[in-house]
């Protein structure tokens, strides 16, 4: 059974940054939640560190993250993943990790496949967070014991148990956050997700999409309006602020989705 919780604050030793949080691999304990950008800080894969240079992710079939369109008809991919059909296998994974899909193993260095080291950062003040550039580097939450997220990261990996893999509501960014919370958004009431990437970018789109209410206009005022809109909207979507999050064991997380009843997860 999940070990009993408790609540534990955030490590600090990372290089604090606008878009991330860099940090040295030294400094890394298991059970951190970590992540790449990836494409000059298009969009970021996120794992949690088990210890021993590997990491327990999530992701879509064939290193590929594909997602049917939710706000387009077609379907459309992106990699966060750093495995191509072409790359060798790594002797450290001992397989060809392109083949490989859900929740899987690999060593860092494939992880992060030549990009930067970063550490999520949790129990952040909400001064912090709303200064953020970007999305997914932060969040209000508290963190649970090493022993709990790993026992949790573990169990998902021997069950391959999040669900079907989805860019807007089932992510490497929610399977992370998972791990180290224990909570959920309940998708099958909102259809929406607590990765902060996602909440990132429907915020920037009220922005834009406000500019038809004229609060956009030329000039400081306007930027302002539009800067506070932005920040109060990723608040407000935050993983421990929103109504619509639930914590769930991960024994009955795994029951659910074997059940076809997968619940929070999509």
């Amino acid at each position: 059974m999940e070990p009993c919780l408790a609540s534990r604050g955030d490590r600090g030793g990372a290089s604090i940054g606008v878009f991330s949080n860099r940090i040295e691999r030294e400094q890394l304990v298991p059970g951190d939640h970590i992540y790449s950008w990836r494409s000059a800080y298009i969009y970021a894969h996120h794992g949690i560190y088990v210890g021993d240079g590997m990491v327990i992710h999530y992701t879509g079939a064939a290193g590929q993250e594909i997602v049917t369109g939710t706000f387009v008809n077609e379907n459309f991919s992106i990699s966060s993943s750093p495995w191509r059909n072409s790359s060798p296998v790594c002797e450290r994974c001992g397989d060809d990790q392109s083949r490989q899909n859900g929740v899987i193993t690999s060593c860092l260095d494939c992880f992060l496949a030549g990009f930067n080291l970063c550490l999520f950062r949790y129990s952040v003040t909400p001064a912090f967070f709303v200064a953020q550039a970007r999305g997914g580097t932060c969040t209000l939450a508290v963190s649970d014991p090493p022993e709990v997220i790993l026992y949790r990261a573990r169990y998902l990996l021997g069950n391959n148990g999040f669900g079907t893999y989805s860019l807007f509501n089932n992510n490497c960014e929610d399977f992370a956050m998972y791990c180290k919370t224990g909570l959920l958004v309940d998708t099958s009431s909102s259809g929406a997700t607590g990765s902060g990437q996602i909440s990132s970018l429907a915020a920037a789109i009220t922005v834009v999409a406000s500019s038809s209410l004229g609060f956009l206009a030329t000039g400081g005022g306007g930027l302002v309006v539009a800067g506070a809109m932005y920040s109060i909207s990723r608040y407000l979507s935050d993983i421990s602020i929103r109504w619509d999050v639930i914590r769930i064991p991960v024994e009955t997380l795994v029951a659910q989705l074997r059940m076809g009843n997968p619940g929070a997860a999509s």
